[in-house]
């Protein structure tokens, strides 16, 4: 995810690199599995929009020499170190600019039409660079199936954690963020003229990796939650620490991953 005005998570905070780390751990391995299944091997052209790091070395990879991987972003300065054959960095804002070329045989992004305004412009954007047949993945969090950290509410440490999701969840409504988004992906690429349409969600529970994206996200937050006045510096420091000693059973949201095939 990059920087836009208003996102809480700013790429260039110091916990940025450990937030991109968490993250990737937690949900790079669905977003493997998922494109394994969709078969990517050598030789193919792949779109990466919003790119981060593992997943564009997991494809070029894949690709191999004979391959091609575009990754795009608002910002690239964190995909320095992956722009070398097949990989080709590009800067490019999805939905605004046209697609970095076409003929595709892979189009993915994952968690890029959560920063989008027009989705349905960016999908048919990202439909539009693949040949026919190519196909696109999409994999977007649906914070409002799930909004509780800690499902499992039996005590004040569970509590706390709620409460401080449900005060980060304010802070990006106020800035204008659209919570139902993983749960349209498979409506808007039928929509976008895909066939063969799927999804699935993950939804991991107790993961230490879970406990890792919690603790970077809380203190990348935490002067916003104070001072909106939605907790107390006293707080924060109990629900880290409540983190730290593995007391709490934590999840995320489940991100949603949808896929289908151009005709």
């Amino acid at each position: 995810m990059t920087q836009t005005d208003g996102y809480l998570l700013d790429d260039r905070q110091p916990e940025a690199v450990e937030h991109f780390s968490a993250f990737a751990a937690l949900f790079d391995p669905t977003t493997f599995r998922h494109l394994d299944a969709l078969g990517v091997g050598s030789g193919w052209r792949c779109w990466e929009v919003g790119a981060g790091t593992t997943v564009v070395s997991w494809l070029a990879k894949k690709v191999g020499p004979t391959g091609r991987v575009v990754a795009t972003d608002t910002d690239t300065a964190r995909l320095a170190s992956a722009a070398r054959p097949p990989v080709e960095v590009r800067v490019h804002e999805l939905g605004a600019q046209e697609p970095p070329g076409e003929g595709f045989d892979l189009v993915h992004a994952r968690l890029a039409l959560v920063q989008v305004t027009d989705r349905e412009r960016a999908l048919r954007s990202m439909v539009r660079a693949l040949r026919p047949g190519g196909r696109l993945l999409v994999e977007d969090a649906d914070p409002a199936l799930q909004p509780l950290p800690c499902p499992d509410e039996h005590g004040p440490e569970q509590q706390l954690a709620n409460r401080l999701r449900q005060g980060f969840r304010k802070l990006l409504a106020d800035r204008g963020t659209d919570f139902p988004c993983g749960r349209t992906l498979p409506r808007l690429l039928r929509e976008a003229g895909l066939s063969r349409v799927h999804a699935d969600a993950y939804f991991p529970l107790a993961s230490p990796d879970c406990a890792a994206l919690e603790a970077v996200t809380m203190r990348q937050i935490r002067d916003q939650l104070v001072g909106a006045g939605l907790a107390t510096e006293q707080d924060i420091d109990r629900h880290l620490s409540n983190v730290t000693s593995g007391a709490l059973d934590l999840t995320t949201a489940p991100m949603i991953s949808a896929w289908g095939r151009k005709p």
